[in-house]
């Protein structure tokens, strides 16, 4: 049992952790599937759960095998990363012979099972094709193209979609609360574009900008420092660059950016953001006004809105495609800068 201070301690991807299906957000079908499971008593022998990182497959797992009744010394877990020789799943088949401490089942949670050597899948193919009544295995990857057919063939496959932004912002500004902070606008939806799909790197940039904080209220400028994250008004500038055909000062933000230290790879995609939010604010209709004015902070919503307005503006469709293409080409550059450089010139000049 964790003590209050322990759990004070925690990392907060481990303290806001679900600890009932009820909790669990973004994974409806997953979940549902597996409630049913428990309320007929028929669960599965073997389950694949395949989804990105930090979208809550191994905290489903727990959760599954507590609501099955299953104790704590019943549910085995295996980092497959780091034990993935044969040797190690022959321990395992060997102790699943052993009963049940306390539970009518055990259950093993293999992570990151895409990692096992093909030797080690072998034998748990073995284990797979007649276990006993009372074992469950639980296989988690981000990678379920790597698991053997043979393997995905017995068991259960459920897919856990990536969150959204929106859940992820939501789910930070909470915990945020929770922990005595107020996000002020645009700050949780910066935190969530961070996340990358995940809600516990959206938990853990939080909890670097909460240990660096000054003050109750986090603004946006306060992620962006903490977190390295670009400037707001350097995108900006860029996009006004581009929207009046000034190749020289979107170029100077572009290196005004290099020089604070920015992920140029970050950049690039929360220019896609502001760029794409542009076209819709001025082809689309009071909706997805409404819907992206949630997305920025006021003063950033307010530049996107005078661009939009401008229909002299070279920021226009081609410009998206140009920025996509650059995303696609900088991860591999060896200058970080050129492919949106060349990006913003290509744009302008055309």
């Amino acid at each position: 049992m964790i003590s209050q201070r322990q759990e004070d301690n925690l990392a907060l991807y481990r303290k806001y952790r679900p600890k009932s299906f009820n909790e669990v957000t973004g994974q409806d079908v997953v979940v549902n599937a597996l409630k049913s499971a428990v309320e007929a008593g028929n669960p599965a022998h073997a389950y694949v759960f395949s989804g990105a990182r930090g979208v809550g497959k191994t905290t489903l797992a727990r959760l599954f095998a507590k609501a099955l009744g299953v104790s704590d010394k019943d549910i085995y877990e295996l980092d497959a990363a780091s034990n993935n020789s044969v040797e190690d799943i022959r321990d395992l088949r060997d102790s699943v012979v052993a009963l049940p401490f306390e539970s009518k089942y055990k259950v093993y949670i293999l992570d990151e099972a895409h990692m096992l050597s093909k030797s080690a899948f072998n034998a748990l193919l073995k284990t797979l094709e007649e276990p006993p009544s009372y074992c469950i295995f639980i296989l988690a990857t981000t990678e379920p193209e790597k698991l053997p057919d043979t393997i995905r063939s017995r068991a259960q496959v459920h897919t856990f979609k990536s969150p959204s932004k929106t859940e992820i912002a939501l789910l930070v500004k909470n915990v945020a609360e929770k922990e005595g902070y107020k996000l002020g606008e645009g700050a949780d939806d910066l935190i969530a574009t961070l996340a990358d799909g995940s809600f516990r790197d959206g938990l853990t940039h939080l909890q670097k900008v909460i240990s660096v904080a000054t003050d109750k209220t986090i603004l946006t400028d306060d992620v962006e420092r903490i977190t390295g994250a670009p400037r707001g008004e350097l995108l900006n500038d860029i996009l006004h660059g581009i929207s009046r055909g000034d190749i020289q000062s979107a170029l100077k933000a572009v290196n005004s950016l290099y020089a604070d230290g920015s992920n140029i790879a970050l950049s690039l995609e929360l220019l896609l953001e502001r760029a794409r939010a542009v076209l819709l604010l001025r082809h689309g209709g009071e909706q997805e006004e409404n819907v992206l004015s949630d997305q920025f902070g006021k003063d950033d919503f307010t530049e996107l809105k005078v661009l939009a307005r401008d229909h002299t503006s070279r920021l226009k469709s081609d410009t998206l495609y140009a920025l996509l293409e650059a995303q696609e080409k900088i991860r591999s550059a060896s200058i970080k800068t050129l492919p949106l450089e060349l990006a913003i010139i290509r744009t302008i000049e055309e």
